[in-house]
């Protein structure tokens, strides 16, 4: 009697010894990040063990950076990178800590020194990042992000949801996150604009500058104006429509006002009562659509200082978007740190900060190691079409081979070229 089926589709499954890998491309970057110095760094600044059987914290970190950059997103994704035996074999990771043991070194790590060794790190990736694009003077936009974490320690954002708050950096022109800082979610995120500003100043390499600043209206605030006039820097900062403002607003002459297709646009002076000098007041109105009992118009107001048109100023402020909130948008969504693994504070403070050096020298990696035509692409598109193909991992002649599909061949080959010559012509910075 014939034997009735079983699938769907007519295919057999068949166990293998060989060593097989999905995350092929992914030893690229591994290679990459090698080249770069990542181990060194690592060795350099961060702690040393308790212990003589302790690990070292390259154990910990360049596996949380593989996972983080291979798309997963808790601490239990690393039983899939340590269980794939090929991967590890190329990149000669020798030792990967179980998860309960890389949740113990985040928590000493946020407590510890181990925090500012991270920062150090991320200052090393993002001085060689900066050396690639051969300027000095920087635009920061500098935002805050809630992390939604239902921990029993965290606190409650303004938004009303339980989580964090952390402060993002982002230098524009370079693509890198300049410096982070993870904060409860009840701190607001005005608090403490100024001192962020300076702390991502302070860790540019010499003769870098922060030459211009552009904030959301959390940074609508008095002593941030007179800083940036005091050191020479531009700013375009949100604004907050109170009272003062709102009648700023209605002494404009309506004359002031270009339309255009889907707002107008105007400016006035302003000041605050701290302000040592007044700045402009660019209006954006926006038509409102009739209501029952409000057809009133809705406004957008910007605090800058720039000599230029309020259409170019505009413009210009509407460019951190794409910079500080899409990039915020890759750290979080794209490298997975839209949601926080352990339940202490300073644990996760320590997982943030690696997931920022992973979303750095990703950056390093497409400008580096990547051709043209990949420097546009988020992580999620790399990862599809170039961190999980296929590879089998075979010996011959006394050496590893990883065999890929002939049609991937030369991508390869070109990545690792460029790869050494990033290693060799870049020394650690």
């Amino acid at each position: 009697m014939r034997e009735l089926a079983q699938t769907v589709l007519p295919f057999k499954v068949e166990a293998t010894e060989e060593r097989l890998t999905a995350n092929a491309g992914l030893a690229l970057f591994g290679e990459f990040i090698g080249g770069l110095g990542l181990k060194r760094w690592l060795t350099t600044e961060m702690p040393k063990p308790g212990s003589a059987r302790g690990y070292a914290a390259n154990a910990f970190v360049t596996p949380l950076v593989l996972m983080l950059t291979g798309g997963g997103r808790s601490l239990e994704d690393l039983r899939t990178l340590k269980n794939d035996t090929a991967l590890n074999q190329v990149l000669k990771q020798d030792v990967l800590p179980s998860t309960d043991a890389v949740g113990d070194w985040l928590r000493r790590t946020g407590i510890g020194t181990g925090l500012d060794g991270l920062d150090r790190i991320n200052r090393r990736a993002v001085a060689t990042r900066i050396r690639q694009i051969g300027i000095k003077a920087h635009t920061l936009d500098g935002d805050a992000s809630q992390i939604v974490a239902e921990k029993e320690a965290a606190h409650f954002t303004y938004k009303g949801e339980q989580g964090y708050m952390p402060m993002i950096g982002h230098l524009a022109e370079a693509g890198v996150v300049i410096y982070d800082e993870f904060r409860e979610g009840n701190i607001a995120p005005a608090t403490q604009n100024l001192e962020f500003i300076q702390a991502c100043e302070a860790r540019l390499p010499k003769g870098h500058r922060i030459a211009q600043v552009r904030l959301d209206s959390a940074g609508y605030q008095a002593d941030i104006f007179n800083y940036c006039e005091d050191t020479g820097k531009t700013f375009a900062i949100g604004g907050r429509l109170d009272a003062p403002t709102l009648q700023a607003i209605a002494e404009i002459p309506e004359t002031s006002w270009k339309t255009y297709a889907d707002c107008a646009v105007a400016e006035t002076v302003h000041s605050m009562g701290e302000t040592k000098k007044a700045f402009r007041l660019i209006v954006v109105k926006y038509p409102r659509q009739a209501e029952l009992f409000d057809d009133a118009p809705k406004y957008h107001v910007i605090a800058s200082n720039r000599v230029e048109s309020a259409a170019d100023t505009l413009i210009w402020y509407r460019q951190r978007g794409e910079v500080s909130e899409n990039g915020i948008k890759e750290l979080k969504i794209g490298f997975g740190m839209e949601r926080m693994p352990c339940g202490q504070f300073a644990a996760n403070a320590a997982f943030f900060r690696i997931g920022v050096i992973a979303h750095n020298l990703f950056v390093l990696f497409k400008h580096s190691a990547l051709g043209e035509g990949w420097q546009r692409h988020q992580v999620a598109t790399v990862r599809w079409r170039l961190f999980h193909l296929p590879g089998k991992l075979v010996r011959h002649a006394g050496a590893w081979v990883l065999k890929i599909a002939s049609e991937n061949l030369d991508l390869f080959q070109r990545i690792r070229a460029r790869s050494f010559a990033c290693a060799t012509a870049n020394p650690s910075p």
